[in-house]
């Protein structure tokens, strides 16, 4: 069979004819062409840098992880970055150390509260090796302690007759002696130290025995930094004595006589019974009652205290204040010692 010239065919090329151009990719054909190189992908778009900080910080310094977490998360919601999963996890870690650390403070604090409650519970509360800076020196018993009690004559006479005690050795045993004084406002009951001032406990006995004190007054109160009831003096004013004089006692005797710590205030506390004296070797009849710890320099020989009652009995004349309405002087109330004894 033959076709005119020029005809168009009647039959399509096999397989259909070729397309020079194609519009996209080709069906059937994964990453088929579609005008650029076969199978290319756009580039994938970047790690936000703060979720990468977050996730360092977390196990550096997790509060800033925690900031830089919460910083990534909203830069990556606003740009469509990639990092949410290391932002997300930045912020976690960094929260569970944050509140550990937070945790272990808390515990620390109480594990050191419950220590210090702990030492303070101690019987006798806590323990110092040495002193309290300002107490009273700890009683070291001086090797001629009660050996020699001598009780030479004053140039003054005594303000009432007396007798000086017994000179040379005195017995420091019991160690404990009680006495009482009477007074218009109460008794007020002693525990004498003889086994610290055997001398000056001697003298007190001594003239308690032969009614030196008896029907006398109490002519100074202290209501300031010192807090003093003084008795002693038959005469009233301050000046009188049993026309003998003795050595200091307890503490004085802790101290070498050049030490400039017997200058130094030391706490008498409440309750002590001291001589009155106007310097070391000059005691005589005259004594004090500390009703509140005072400051005073250790050179006033404590050879006693006072008992619960006699306690009330002093704050009751204390409390009635001094005469003038200062803070030193004669008692707003007078204050009288009707007897003095040795129980």
């Amino acid at each position: 069979m033959t076709f005119p010239p020029n005809e168009p065919t009647p039959y399509p090329p096999p397989y259909g004819g070729y397309q020079p151009d194609h519009p996209g990719p080709v069906p059937g054909y994964p990453g088929g062409w579609s005008g650029g190189y076969p199978g290319a992908h756009p580039p994938p778009p970047r790690t936000n840098g703060m979720a990468i900080a977050a996730l360092v910080c977390a196990f550096l310094f997790a509060p800033a992880g925690i900031v830089f977490g919460h910083l990534s998360l909203s830069q990556i919601k606003r740009t469509g970055e990639q990092g949410r999963s290391l932002a997300i996890a930045g912020l976690v870690i960094s929260y569970v150390f944050t509140v550990l650390t937070v945790v272990a403070v808390i515990v620390s604090i109480l594990l050191t509260m419950a220590a210090v409650q702990t030492v303070d519970r101690r019987p006798g509360g806590p323990t110092y090796d040495a002193a309290p800076q300002n107490a009273l020196p700890a009683f070291d018993p001086p090797p001629n302690l009660g050996l020699d009690c001598q009780y030479p004559p004053t140039t003054e006479p005594a303000a009432k007759p007396a007798r000086p005690p017994r000179t040379g050795t005195v017995p420091t045993e019991p160690a404990t002696v009680s006495a009482g004084i009477r007074t218009n406002h109460g008794s007020i009951g002693l525990r004498l130290a003889n086994g610290r001032s055997p001398c000056t406990v001697n003298s007190f006995a001594s003239l308690a025995q032969q009614g030196f004190y008896d029907n006398t007054p109490c002519h100074r109160l202290s209501t300031g930094q010192m807090a003093v009831l003084q008795c002693g003096d038959p005469t009233g004013k301050g000046t009188g004595g049993p026309g003998y004089r003795f050595a200091n006692e307890y503490p004085t005797n802790q101290y070498r006589l050049s030490d400039p710590a017997l200058r130094t205030p030391v706490v008498y506390p409440r309750g002590t019974v001291a001589t009155a004296n106007a310097g070391p070797g000059s005691n005589g009849s005259q004594f004090f009652l500390v009703y509140q710890d005072s400051p005073l320099p250790p050179t006033y020989t404590v050879f006693g205290e006072v008992d619960r009652t006699g306690l009330r009995t002093l704050d009751a004349i204390a409390s009635a204040g001094v005469a003038d309405g200062g803070d030193d002087g004669p008692p707003a109330e007078p204050v009288t010692i009707t007897e003095a004894s040795l129980d």
